[in-house]
């Protein structure tokens, strides 16, 4: 697979996972539209990961982490964010 076509998988499963919340969050299911929400944030970042780095992301799910290696410049506010969403990749699962 080329870097463009990893990029754009990455892409596409991050859409796919936005219109999932979207869709959760007007049924009221806001537990689970939380964790797809996470979801698309994490696919992507592992696209800009891709994109900058040409090697595959590690397989981890903490959007702080993944920002840093991707060279995402953020906020602190939006650190803050980063932070708290995902944790609720980590209460989904329990």
């Amino acid at each position: 697979m080329t870097q463009d076509e990893a990029v754009k998988r990455w892409i596409a499963g991050s859409e796919d996972a936005f219109e999932t919340a979207q869709q959760l969050f007007q049924t009221g299911k806001f537990h689970h539209a939380l964790f797809f929400l996470h979801l698309s944030l994490e696919k992507m970042l592992k696209a800009r990961i891709v994109k900058t780095t040409d090697e595959p992301p590690l397989p981890i799910h903490d959007l702080l982490r993944l920002a840093t290696i991707a060279t995402v410049r953020i906020s602190e506010k939006k650190i803050s964010w980063l932070a708290e969403i995902s944790t609720f990749n980590v209460a989904a699962r329990l």
